[in-house]
């Protein structure tokens, strides 16, 4: 049995389906092939069941705090197993929305693992091992990527596991090591912190959140110590021995090594990319450590070949995946369109305080050769952050002092990661600091530190 289509797509992640949407869009017979559910990791295993592990942890914590408020609350609990069910039942909903979507645009999804057969011929084979042939003029591969592991050292699902087992547990661990302090790992410890498990992180480079800029990130550290989360920097590991009681995680730092036991460890360094099993070198598509390169508009070394999303490398986000997919479909189809700006690209991670960036780093700017003019205003001096009980944070604005252009923006505290859109469209638009400065903002909200910190860039700054 053999279909033809203009475009078919393998891999129905963030970066998938939207592709799939658009082309549907652009009028192009369209087929969408998934080996599992719809959605891809990011709806069923990441962005969306994770944050709604976090909601319930923030609603525990918001509870513990009702005092502070003018509540009493008493008997306050956690229950576990509830918390994971509630995650599970979001992450059904989002795949459904996904399954009506495609019925909508009139997709052909095709459900079975896709191997190359020839450059523009896939076959796919389903579950019940039925195989059907699928031509198309165009392959998008969207099939993402999986966590990676140290060298030698084996994600076991145990005792030794990766972030699809930490949001699927059946009992609460007691202690925990997270190996890996980037926005997957400072997720799942703050997490399973907020729970009471004991928590320790174990990061190689120097600080948290290590792409994040450093101001904003030993704010980070500072709230993470004072909830009891142990934090080593700097710092490596060497191996991981397992036992029927849990693990025992053996680092290394300044020339001194500590064994560290857990019930288990979270394994949270990266993602490595889905190649495996496509028969890529049926249709010569050359890989490079584990990932597909591309042009700016997203084809392979093969004509008519195209990938996008985790697949292809760094920046390993759902909303870069999607956005590649649009720019990728919009270029096959002949529409006008510009290439993703990566210097434009937010970054979000949801622990306590929220943490949201877009741009370069104070380092990276000064680096670059840049003469920065810097403004910050911190939550503690904001009313709104008064009133609803979050002081704790800061917005830091990097400006280009010569022309005044926003290079970097950086945001710690509540609702951070909503905040970010306002200077992603003021980076796009290419806004100063006068122009910020000038805007008004409704009073009150946490927006007013946007508006406060360009002042504060000019010397202008009201409130503090």
């Amino acid at each position: 049995m053999s279909k033809s289509y203009d475009i078919a797509i393998i891999g129905s992640g963030p970066g998938g389906y939207v592709a799939a949407i658009r082309a549907a869009q652009l009028k192009m017979k369209t087929a969408l092939i998934e080996r599992d559910r719809l959605g891809g990791v990011c709806l069923n295993w990441g962005c969306i069941p994770t944050k709604a592990l976090l909601k319930s942890v923030e609603v525990l914590q918001e509870i513990k705090q009702a005092k502070s408020y003018g509540i009493k609350v008493s008997d306050v609990s956690a229950d576990f197993e509830q918390i994971i069910k509630r995650s599970r039942r979001v992450a059904d909903m989002n795949s459904k929305g996904v399954e009506f979507l495609m019925k909508k645009n009139g997709i052909d999804v095709i459900k079975g693992s896709a191997q190359f057969k020839a450059a523009d011929t896939v076959t796919v084979k389903s579950e019940d091992g039925k195989t059907e042939t699928v031509k198309a003029k165009h392959i998008i591969i969207a099939t993402g990527g999986r966590p990676r592991s140290i060298p030698g050292i084996e994600i076991d699902g145990d005792k030794i596991i990766s972030s699809k087992e930490a949001m699927t547990l059946e009992k609460q661990p007691q202690t925990l090591v997270v190996i890996g302090a980037g926005a997957i790992g400072v997720e799942f410890a703050y997490f399973y912190a907020a729970l009471g498990t004991k928590v320790t992180i174990v990061e190689m480079l120097d600080s948290l959140l290590p792409l994040e800029d450093h101001e904003i990130t030993d704010i980070l550290a500072k709230s993470f110590k004072k909830t009891g989360v142990k934090i080593h920097t700097s710092t490596r590991v060497e191996g991981i021995r397992t036992a029927e009681d849990g693990v025992e995680v053996t680092i290394s730092a300044n020339g001194k090594n500590e064994t560290l036991k857990a019930d288990k460890a979270l394994m949270a360094i990266g993602i490595r990319g889905n190649v495996e099993g496509l028969h890529l070198e049926k249709a010569g598509v050359k890989t490079e450590k584990e990932f597909i390169p591309v042009n700016e508009w997203y084809e392979t070394n093969i004509k008519g070949i195209y990938a996008i999303g985790d697949i292809t490398g760094p920046p390993l986000l759902a909303h870069v995946a999607s956005h590649e997919g649009i720019v990728c479909v919009e270029k096959i189809a002949g529409q006008e369109t510009h290439p993703v700006d990566y210097n434009s690209i937010p970054g979000c991670t949801y622990c306590h305080p929220q943490v949201a960036s877009i741009g370069m780093t104070e380092r990276q700017a000064k680096e670059a050769g840049y003469d920065v003019q810097i403004g910050r205003f911190p939550y503690s001096a904001s009313g709104k952050a008064r009133a609803i009980g979050s002081r704790d944070g800061m917005v830091k604005l990097i400006f280009d002092k010569k022309y005044g252009e926003l290079l970097g923006a950086h945001i710690i505290g509540a609702e951070a990661t909503e905040l970010i859109a306002e200077l992603g469209v003021a980076k796009a638009l290419e806004a100063t600091p006068l122009e910020l400065s000038k805007i008004m903002h409704a009073h009150p909200t946490l927006s007013e530190m946007i508006m406060e910190a360009a002042g504060d860039a000019r010397g202008e700054a009201i409130h503090i």
